[in-house]
């Protein structure tokens, strides 16, 4: 029986979708949970079908054991996921920002589930989690994962992908990143609360016989909701200036997997 393609063609293809795989089931809005896994792994073999012609042939691919392409199989895995956990740190700064908002204004125990990654954030977390989207959308960054994919199938060829030393140790680097920017976008409104509660600190001391704790309650929540309202601008311009780096991480991922071949 004549069969159109050889081994090592199908081998091949099959490097290709895992490394595509990975970057799409661990990519931002493409990656989520409400993204149904058959559109996910349509999506995949769609992509590893126009992107399997531009590939070299890796030379005697065919005659290689499958214990051989084991780890080879892991390094393309290991590659997609780091590209695509990249951009999930800036959401989850953006999530922990909220989070810690929301515990300062009294929503420690208000939580309820995301849609986006099906984990229980505040309320606070999931509404900037959501405005952290319609940027990334806007901006239109998730046509940088399909550039990032085809360059690193052109940078890095197939069994030659590696997990550096190097790249570790930048992405421990950039991983402090996001408590730095989670502080940053929860900075604003916890100055406002801290204002607050020292304001009904001093009322306190002025009218003892005043209950606070029946007051101070309902004014955190006013005071934090009209902060977040008020630091929404503030919370755009920081994500834009955020996911401008997102293209420098991408290439220094493929340069840092590059290096070690």
């Amino acid at each position: 029986m004549y069969l159109p393609f050889s081994i090592d063609q199908v081998i091949t293809f099959c490097l290709v979708f895992v490394r595509t795989s990975a970057i799409i089931f661990t990519v931002p809005i493409f990656g989520t949970e409400e993204v149904p896994a058959v559109a996910k792994i349509g999506l995949t073999v769609l992509l590893t079908w126009l992107i399997f012609p531009t590939v070299a042939l890796p030379a005697g691919v065919g005659s290689m054991h499958f214990m051989a392409l084991v780890p080879a199989m892991i390094a393309e895995v290991m590659l997609g996921i780091v590209i695509g956990l990249v951009a999930r740190m800036f959401f989850e700064a953006v999530q922990l920002g909220g989070q810690l908002i929301g515990f300062q204004m009294g929503f420690g125990i208000v939580n309820v589930m995301d849609p986006v990654t099906g984990s229980r954030f505040s309320i606070i977390a999931q509404v900037q989690n959501l405005i952290a989207i319609l940027i990334f959308l806007s901006l239109g960054l998730y046509h940088l994962f399909f550039q990032a994919m085809v360059i690193s199938f052109e940078k890095i060829p197939l069994l030659q992908c590696y997990v550096s030393a190097s790249l570790v140790e930048w992405l421990l680097a950039v991983s402090s990143n996001v408590f730095v920017l989670a502080v940053k976008i929860a900075s604003p409104v916890i100055a406002v609360l801290l204002c607050a509660s020292l304001v009904m600190g001093l009322i306190n001391k002025g009218a003892q016989g005043m209950n606070v704790m029946i007051v101070m309650f309902p004014l955190k929540i006013a005071c934090g909701l009209f902060g977040v309202a008020v630091c929404l601008p503030y919370l755009a311009i920081m994500l834009k200036k955020s996911f401008s780096h997102l293209e420098g991480y991408l290439n220094i991922i493929i340069n840092l997997s590059r290096a070690a071949v």
